[in-house]
């Protein structure tokens, strides 16, 4: 190897090593790209740097990140989902394992109106998780479901990984939403039928919601509330996903008109205050500004590794895996999975990914079929011990009888799961590329 492909190598080392130490992940990647890149070129490499940045801050795509984390951070501090899980619990609570499928199905909805992993799993997590252990459902199995729900976000649309997925894999957001339609709502339908089948062969372990709790909310007022509280944010939902895959409005068009939904929304509920409006502002400002400062940060990191010689080494790394085109996809799903342990998505899909894509554009790979399948591979970083920011989130909020292995354990199931889906995408790729073709993407 060259001089300079070994500091491509030594770059990445250092990269994990500076995450192990504590530095912020946008800082590490921009400090050994910098470094390493001078010490092989000298300032020279980064004559191209300053048209990479000016590209992404100008990115019309990426003016939808902000605004579908303004919309999703409204619905969530206007203390949607509180309602939420009140009504869906009462619409499921008659059956063993209700709670659970209520669970599962407000993850949908929160994830497809919000995309806020750790805002939903808070919640659930403060509002579930004491009433499912005083039914007597297990720490584990309660604790896992609620992990799993709240990563459901990150693969239903609209998701930010998918956003950003579409610009690194080069395909329209509007394709990666309808390709990760049906595989999203796929996995929320293989966690409630594997809760009920569980429910069906331990019976006492996820019990009803007792007949007299139930009746204190009579019919007629539990299918107003399904109208009132369910309809709204699901609406919002549908014209938002529906505008961008049906091509009548541009993703930053319709992310614009989903943040001024639920601006709406919250003023007709009654809840929209000067103070609300103030919280909203300043999480929607940190939360766009961590996510542009690690995408300008990778812009350094590619640049360098690329002028180092680093897609080469990457080249023939593949070059090494038996079996072609098949071994060498799996064997980048395994690693990203592994990544997932140590990593957050969004590192793994702007320094990992770019990495191995030239060699499955060349080998003519799917780039829509690819993307999903990274997209639910990413997702198991949010539940893969030790570092998965699911299981974190969930340990914040959790009674004190509740350990961290509990929730550890509780999430491996799903983990499961989560790889069925992936299999199931894998062996039948019609699943993500059907309704982008059926809509004529």
């Amino acid at each position: 190897m060259s001089p300079n492909e070994w500091l491509a190598i030594g770059m990445i080392a250092a990269f994990f090593v500076l995450l192990i130490i504590g530095i912020p992940v946008a800082i590490s990647i921009a400090v050994t790209a910098f470094v390493f890149g001078y010490l092989g070129f000298g300032p020279m490499l980064f004559n191209l740097l300053p048209s990479r940045i000016y590209g992404v801050v100008t990115n019309y795509t990426f003016m939808a990140i902000p605004l579908f984390v303004f919309m999703g951070v409204m619905l969530e501090k206007s203390k949607l989902a509180e309602e939420l899980i009140d009504v869906i619990g009462h619409l499921f609570g008659g059956i063993s394992g209700g709670m659970g499928v209520a669970i599962i199905f407000v993850g949908v909805l929160l994830g497809a109106a919000t995309g806020i992993v750790g805002a939903t799993i808070v919640t659930l997590g403060l509002l579930t998780l004491p009433t499912l252990l005083r039914r007597g459902y297990p720490k584990t199995l309660a604790t896992g479901m609620i992990c799993a729900s709240g990563t459901l976000g990150q693969i239903i649309p609209p998701s930010l990984v998918l956003i950003l997925l579409a610009e690194i894999l080069g395909e329209s957001v509007g394709t990666m939403f309808a390709a990760a339609m049906v595989p999203g709502l796929a996995l929320a339908g293989i966690y409630i039928v594997a809760i009920l089948v569980v429910a069906q062969l331990y019976p006492g372990m996820m019990p009803p919601i007792p007949a007299e709790e139930r009746a204190q909310l009579s019919k007629k007022r539990l299918l107003y509330k399904v109208v009132t509280v369910v309809g709204p944010p699901v609406g919002l939902v549908f014209a938002v996903l529906g505008s961008i895959i049906g091509g009548i409005a541009a993703p930053t068009e319709a992310a614009a008109m989903g943040a001024l939904g639920a601006l709406v929304f919250v003023a007709c509920s009654g809840r929209l205050t000067v103070s609300l409006l103030s919280d909203v502002a300043k999480a929607t400002l940190v939360i766009s500004a961590m996510v542009f400062f690690i995408l300008i940060s990778a812009q350094v990191f590619g640049l360098a590794f690329r002028g180092l010689g680093g897609e080469h080494l990457v080249a023939r790394m593949f070059e090494w895996v038996p079996g072609g085109e098949v071994s060498a996809l799996l064997f980048m799903l395994l690693l990203m999975f592994v990544l997932g342990f140590f990593l957050e998505w969004i590192e793994i899909s702007y320094i990992a990914l770019p990495l191995f894509l030239p060699f499955f554009v060349q080998m003519g790979v799917d780039m829509v079929w690819l993307g999903i399948l990274v997209g639910l591979v990413l997702q198991t970083s949010f539940l893969t011990p030790p570092f998965g920011w699911s299981l974190f989130f969930l340990k914040g909020v959790a009674p004190k009888e509740v350990t961290t292995l509990d929730i550890y354990k509780g999430a491996l199931p799903f983990i499961g799961l989560q790889f069925l889906a992936v299999a199931l995408v894998f062996m039948f790729p019609s699943i993500a590329t059907w309704l982008p073709n059926a809509i004529g993407w």
